[in-house]
């Protein structure tokens, strides 16, 4: 089965490193009244809580799919901005290393178009991968807790999108836009 998002197919289950994931939630993201992105939360297994997400084993997907176009450099700001909104200043300064690269990988891209996709992959023993436009970009970010700390961008205290973030957690169903199937 396949779910529908904003007109962005989102599939149900995928592979990564060998090991089965399945779709914990998916959303659009609203900046004021526009649509900005599809987000889509792959797992090892179903969980309804921030903090079940961020301890769940194994490798994890957050994929985004532009639904407008908008400046890389602008996104690689929000999602500093949303981590360091998400954060304590101690854990985050331990980061910046990792948030300067990503800003500048986004930056390198200028412009991300409707309907392209960055992909933020976790795996076990390698980092987290970042994958723009179907490349992977760079190194691994080793620290575990740098993708932790970009999912609490959607999954925090201060997500980006309060109906994002319950979308993302299986809570909300087909709400403006969003169908499932």
């Amino acid at each position: 089965m396949a779910a529908e998002v904003g007109g962005v197919k989102i599939d149900e289950r995928i592979t990564l490193t060998g090991s089965p994931l399945a779709l914990n939630g998916a959303g659009i993201r609203y900046k004021a009244v526009f649509q900005v992105y599809t987000a889509a939360l792959y797992l090892g297994q179903k969980a309804e809580t921030p903090e079940a997400v961020l301890g769940a084993p194994g490798p994890k997907r957050m994929a985004i799919t532009m639904l407008r176009d908008i400046a890389s450099a602008e996104l690689g700001k929000l999602f500093s901005r949303g981590m360091e909104d998400n954060m304590e200043r101690s854990e985050f300064a331990k980061l910046i290393p990792g948030v300067m690269r990503m800003s500048e990988v986004f930056s390198k891209h200028k412009k991300l178009h409707t309907g392209e996709t960055f992909v933020l992959d976790w795996i076990p023993g390698t980092g987290t991968v970042l994958t723009v436009k179907g490349q992977v970009e760079g190194a691994p970010f080793k620290e575990p807790e740098f993708f932790n700390a970009l999912l609490r961008i959607w999954l925090g205290p201060k997500p980006a999108d309060w109906q994002l973030k319950e979308a993302l957690l299986g809570k909300a169903r087909a709400s403006s836009g969003q169908q499932l199937r």
